[in-house]
Order: structure tokens, then C-alpha cells, then sequence
């Protein structure tokens, strides 16, 4: 008991998001029909929680231990601080691109129930990114899974919307079991569900490698699907398109993160043997989890890009453009070094920040024009040119091009690369990013070069809008000229419990 009660400080922040999570419900109940309170509530509430991650940030312990087990549930570190600040800050942009939605706007009456729903993904996300231990990466995951199942179609307006709910079931229900089915495998062959005490036993060569691979793989199949990492990443374009623009957003950066958060913890902390001086990480003999990454991470960003050149769809371009980031991001992890860790950390800001960008752009106009087809798009460089500017500087740090911030992005992982001496990956790598200029400057082409059959009223944007869209813009120039805080704080934020 008294180890629980000790444990109850650590994890503050869960506990902060279950409080807001209950409040919120009590002022929806309270209310009624009046949902203009939801808002403030869901941001004071994520102010809060981001207080307490923030006052833990340094703190290096685990928590809910057992009896002699040294190892707990959860670890707290600045590691997870890190992946859970990002959460909290994209949860707050979520906010903001809400209040700006349509779509949304339609299913007013369901505005509690939505947001109540986000929170049950936050609580989920938390859990996931300190996870120390298979049982709690499995429970965290299906919590993220089922609020996401069901924001993904809640707005019921047309069938696109159910479609999306249904394929996210089928496609989560499947991965979830496959992940379930690879654990209970690890566990029958090592007799724990501890990720640290599996890596002890993976040291000790007393188990069969190929036994502890078919079931990594299998386990991989859960992270694969929250990721969108190639083959698991089936259903992300249909839901990217059917879903709300706000939750097709919040789960290609939030959602994405925390799940990058669990396979960097569940790598180094399962395969790692040591650390060396310079930073090179020396793996586990037992399996060769490299080779298996790198075949993923190459597979992911290769059909990503493939698929992406011959999309109309602006969401359904942006769903494949965020699996073949993933490829990227799966790079920084492949370098089994601190500096491709750190190179991951750095990515993740910044994509989420040109990310949100990217689909606030594409909502904004779909509220205006009522579509997210390119060929809608033609002409709307002239009728809308902030927007559109806009959208153009995001698609060119997506890219990777200076001076935007996926410049800084890509150059940290690519020279992670180089020093991990991985030159054949980082040429691929660079290949694709070519194929990506096509499909990216392809939509410049609708947008300022493609005329328009009928007439385009010129629109602009009201100040609340206006000022979201300068932030995000600014942020994405910005970085990529001035980087060396987020550089610092990633450096900083690389360190996990035990290594």
C-alpha cells in the first residue's frame, strides 16, 4: 500500500488529466445544451496537466512497483516528459482548430462527448509513453485505440464518416490481437511482461532468438498500426479522410508521437546492452531488431511516397505523406545511437508543428469551398493568397527544403545516419524525399498555376484564425533558421530511466 501511495506522485500529470476529464462531463451535464464553457474547461485543463509535467521533468523513478521487483509499471523520466509536453501542446492547438471547425460546429450537441473523448486519448497517450511494462503498453494502447475509434466518426454526417469508425475498429481489433497474441508468447518463454527484465534475460542467451523474434514481430504489429508504419498502416487513409479534420490531425501528430515514444522505449530499453562513450548503442546479439527496422522504415517512406503522387484528395495526400514521415522518423531509431534518438525528438516537434499547419490550412479552405479535392483547389492562389501562401511554406519544410524547419528536421537525421555510417539507408532515404517534391509541388500547381473554370470569390480569415495560422507559419520559419533551443531541449530530454 505504501508503495502505491508513493507511486500516486509520480503520476501526477494522469491524474490531473482524470480530474479535467470528470469535470469537463460535469459541466456538460450541468449546461445542457450550452457548450460555449466546454473550450476554456478543455484548455485550463491541459494548462494544468502541462504544470505538473513540467514540475516533474528532471524526476528519474519508477512507479507501482511489486514487492522485491525493483522495476515498476511506469518509468518517469525526461524522456516521457518530453513526448508528454508535445502532447499537451498539440491538445491545445486541437482546441483552437475545433473551435474554428464546420464539421464540427454540425455535431454541436456532441461537443462534450468529443471532447471527454480526447481526454480518454490524452490519459491513454500518458500512460503509453512511460510504459515499462507489456501489460500496461497493451491496456494504454486499447484506451488510445477505443477513444479513437469512436472520434473518428462522430460527427455521423455522411457515410465516409461511419466508414472511417468501422475500418479504425477492424484494422486496431486485428493489429491489437496479433500484439496480444506476440506477448503472451514473450511471456510463456520468459516468464515476465517487464521490459527491463526481459532485457536482462535476453542477455543471459538462455532463450531461443528466433522464438523472442516471432514475437517481437508480432508485438510490433501494435505499435506498426498507432504509428502508421508500413504493412500496418492500411487503414490511415481512409480515416484520415473520413474523420474530422480536427481528429484526422490530432491523430497524425498526437496519437503518432506517443506511439514513436513506446518503440523508442521499447528498443532501448529491450534490446540495448550498453551504451557506449560516444553515444553508439550496442544491441543485443539474441535478435536482429536493426535489420527488421530498417526493412520497415524503408517499405513505410518508399509506399508513402509511391502512393501519395496519385492522390486527389488533399487529407487522403497528407495521410500518405504522414506514413512515409514515419519512415523517416523510424531512421533516427535505426541509427541505435543517442544521437539518432535525439534526431527523432527534434523531428517530432517540428512535423507536428508543419503538420498541424498543413491540415489547419486544408480545414480552413474545406469550410470555405466545401471540399478537399485538388481539383477545387484551382485558382484559390489568387481568391485566398494568406491561405495558400500558407499551406505552400508547410508542403516545402514537409518536404525538407530550406529554410523551413524539416530542413533542420531531415539534416539531423541524415547526419545521425552518416555518423552510424549507414550511407546506403541515408541515399534511399534522400530518394524519397525527391519522389515528395512531386506530389508536394503538385498541389502548388492547382493552387497558383491551374485556373479555375468558374468564378472565385476572393475570402479571407477572421483574427482568431488569422493569429493561429501567423503562429504556426512563424514557428516553422523560425525554426529553421533558429534551432538551437529545441536542439538543447532534445539533447536534454534523451535519457531514459536505467540508460
Amino acid at each position: 500500500m505504501n508503495q502505491i501511495v508513493n507511486s500516486l506522485q509520480y503520476i501526477k500529470p494522469e491524474i490531473s488529466a482524470a480530474i479535467a476529464l470528470v469535470v469537463l462531463v460535469i459541466v456538460d451535464l450541468v449546461m445542457g445544451k450550452n457548450k460555449k464553457y466546454l473550450a476554456p474547461v478543455m484548455i485550463l485543463g491541459l494548462l494544468v496537466t502541462g504544470y505538473f509535467i513540467i514540475d516533474q521533468f528532471n524526476i528519474s523513478s519508477f512507479a507501482f512497483g511489486s514487492g522485491n521487483n525493483k522495476y515498476g509499471l511506469l518509468a518517469i523520466d525526461s524522456f516521457g516528459s518530453f513526448f508528454k509536453l508535445l502532447i499537451i501542446f498539440s491538445s491545445i492547438i486541437i482546441v483552437f482548430f475545433t473551435l474554428a471547425s464546420d464539421e464540427i460546429k454540425k455535431a454541436n450537441e456532441r461537443l462534450g462527448e468529443y471532447y471527454a473523448l480526447i481526454w480518454g486519448m490524452i490519459i491513454g497517450m500518458f500512460f503509453m509513453i512511460s510504459a515499462a511494462d507489456l501489460i500496461v503498453v497493451y491496456i494504454s494502447l486499447e484506451l488510445v485505440s477505443l477513444s479513437s475509434y469512436v472520434l473518428a466518426g462522430i460527427t455521423k454526417d455522411t457515410l465516409r464518416n461511419s466508414e472511417a469508425s468501422l475500418k479504425y475498429v477492424i484494422y486496431g481489433g486485428v493489429s491489437s490481437g496479433i500484439m496480444l497474441f506476440g506477448i503472451s508468447i514473450l511471456y510463456g518463454i520468459t516468464g515476465t511482461t517487464n521490459i527491463y527484465e526481459i532485457n536482462a534475460l535476453l542477455q543471459s542467451q538462455q532463450i531461443q532468438g528466433l522464438i523472442v523474434t516471432l514475437s517481437v514481430i508480432l508485438i510490433f504489429a501494435g505499435f506498426g498500426f498507432k504509428i502508421s508504419a508500413a504493412p500496418f498502416h492500411f487503414w490511415t487513409p481512409d480515416v484520415y479522410e473520413g474523420a474530422p479534420i480536427t481528429i484526422t490531425t490530432y491523430l497524425s501528430v498526437a496519437s503518432k508521437a506517443a506511439g514513436v515514444a513506446l518503440l523508442l522505449r521499447f528498443t532501448k530499453i529491450t534490446f540495448i546492452d550498453s551504451v557506449n562513450p560516444d553515444g553508439s548503442w550496442n544491441i543485443i546479439s539474441l535478435i536482429d531488431w536493426r535489420s527488421f527496422l530498417i526493412i520497415i522504415s524503408i517499405l513505410t517512406m518508399t509506399l508513402g511516397n509511391f502512393a501519395a503522387l496519385w492522390q486527389n484528395n488533399m487529407k487522403r495526400l497528407l495521410a500518405y505523406s504522414s506514413v512515409a514521415h514515419v519512415g523517416y522518423i523510424l531512421l533516427g531509431i535505426i541509427a541505435l545511437s543517442n544521437e539518432g534518438m535525439m534526431a527523432v525528438l527534434i523531428y517530432f516537434v517540428i512535423y507536428t508543428i508543419m503538420n498541424l499547419g498543413a491540415f489547419f490550412v486544408v480545414m480552413l479552405i474545406a469550410n470555405k469551398i466545401g471540399s478537399e479535392e485538388l481539383d477545387d483547389y484551382k485558382g484559390l492562389g489568387k481568391a485566398a493568397p494568406v491561405l495558400t501562401v500558407s499551406l505552400a511554406i508547410f508542403l516545402v519544410s514537409l518536404i525538407g527544403l530550406p529554410p523551413t524547419a524539416g530542413f533542420i528536421a531531415k539534416l539531423y537525421l541524415f547526419l545521425a545516419l552518416i555518423n552510424a555510417k549507414m550511407i546506403v539507408i541515408a541515399v534511399i532515404a534522400l530518394l524519397n524525399t525527391v519522389v515528395s517534391v512531386y506530389y508536394y509541388f503538385r498541389v502548388l500547381k492547382y493552387l497558383f498555376i491551374n485556373s479555375s473554370e468558374k468564378e472565385i470569390e476572393p475570402f479571407g480569415l477572421n483574427i482568431p484564425n488569422l493569429i493561429m495560422l501567423l503562429v504556426l507559419v512563424t514557428s516553422t520559419l523560425v525554426l529553421g533558421i533558429y534551432f538551437t533551443p529545441l536542439v538543447n531541449f532534445a539533447k536534454n530530454s534523451i535519457t531514459l530511466l536505467g540508460f
